[in-house]
């Protein structure tokens, strides 16, 4: 009789959270062949071609690269909504104590790789992506430090979970700031007015996952004229959709559970495909030295690691938070490097930061692909450094 395959660990593989940042790695891999072989033109004309209808009164006909980077992207950040949202309820971030520690090594992992990024590039063309390096991509730093396994404290895992939440909500806080153009008030205001409506329906108790989506649906289109990155709407809708502390689950669960998957999945190695698609020309080497790469790479690898280890030692010396349990200082530089994974997350503010400057996009791509790759294997060494260092 033949022997039966053991599908357990495959299937566990599958579910695991690891496996979108594996998809990920391939999509990147493959966009980069692409970007560099006689397909290159094909991929262009296919991003360039305009799908949805325009009518007098309604517009929603864009490019497909457009749709996937405003309306696809919309979901993604539905999702991290969620994601905050729950942290905040019943999470991670439910109480300022749990909260703390996570909260202010993002705020450190924010503003050290930013001002490194604002000191080398003051003054200059490319100033505008200083927010490009702050950013941490959650499926590639979580898909890591689930590959180390049981060599890392489980607490350890939460606490880069919770650290990649709050960087992805200053994220947003940045993108709606200061990477919006100009500011259309009545389009805010009709949004404004619909994200208020299904506040009211939270409060009286509406748990119909149609009634928040739909009316979503038309916030995300009065923010995407506004002026205001139309990723926004996702944050909106998600913060209005209900839940509740108990182990229940709740409408806003429900909707994180059916999410996750097609965002894992789908969305973010389409969005991968269609923006690293680098074609590599003649001194881009080069671009890494210059006041934009050097910005970049010693943003992510340098950076942030610098900027979470440094605002975690201080709260945790002031009594203001504690360390995540069995995890000691050298782990948190570790947390701190895998933070550096900027990529997709780095990515969409480059192309928002240098819209329609092919070049210095492909360099901060570029930069972007290699501080995201160095602070990958650094951090993965590290944390598997001291996890071998502390079996001893």
């Amino acid at each position: 009789m033949a022997k039966l395959i053991n599908l357990k660990p495959f299937k566990e593989f599958v579910q695991s959270e690891s496996l979108g940042g594996a998809i990920l790695i391939i999509c990147v891999i493959l966009s980069l062949v692409i970007a560099n072989s006689p397909l290159a033109g094909a991929l262009e004309n296919l991003l360039g071609t305009e799908l949805g209808f325009h009518t007098e009164s309604i517009h929603l006909r864009y490019t497909a690269l457009l749709w996937i980077n405003d309306g696809l992207m919309a979901i993604f950040f539905l999702l991290v909504g969620l994601e905050i949202k729950r942290e905040l309820v019943e999470g991670e971030l439910s109480s300022f104590k749990k909260a703390a520690l996570p909260i202010f090594a993002a705020i450190g992992g924010v503003l050290a790789p930013a001002t490194i990024y604002f000191l080398l590039n003051k003054g200059t063309h490319t100033a505008a992506g200083w927010g490009i390096p702050m950013a941490t991509d959650i499926a590639f730093a979580i898909a890591i430090i689930t590959m180390l396994g049981s060599k890392v404290p489980s607490s350890l895992k939460i606490f880069l979970a919770a650290l990649a939440i709050v960087d992805d909500l200053m994220a947003i806080l940045v993108i709606a700031i200061f990477y919006s153009s100009e500011l259309h008030y009545n389009y805010l205001l009709y949004a404004g007015g619909i994200f208020a409506a299904l506040l009211l329906l939270n409060r009286a108790g509406v748990k119909n996952l149609a009634v928040y989506l739909v009316p979503g649906a038309f916030i995300w289109y009065f923010v995407h004229h506004s002026g205001v990155h139309a990723t926004i709407a996702g944050v909106l809708t998600a913060f209005a959709i209900p839940t509740t502390p108990d182990a229940q689950e709740s409408p806003l669960e429900k909707l994180e559970h059916m999410l996750v998957k097609p965002v894992n999945f789908v969305i973010m190695p389409i969005f991968a495909l269609a923006n690293t698609n680098i074609t590599f020309e003649t001194g881009m080497l080069e671009g890494l030295t210059t006041t934009l790469g050097l910005g970049i790479i010693l943003g992510l690898v340098i950076g942030k690691p610098l900027g979470i280890t440094l605002l975690s030692w201080l709260t945790v010396k002031l009594g203001i938070s504690s360390m995540p349990s069995q995890a000691g200082w050298a782990h948190i530089v570790g947390v701190g490097m895998l933070g550096g994974i900027g990529f997709t997350m780095s990515v969409f503010i480059a192309l928002l930061s240098f819209p329609g400057e092919h070049l210095i996009l492909s360099e901060a791509k570029f930069s972007i692909l290699t501080g995201s790759i160095l602070s990958g294997i650094l951090g993965y060494a590290m944390l598997s450094s001291v996890s071998k260092k502390s079996a001893r």
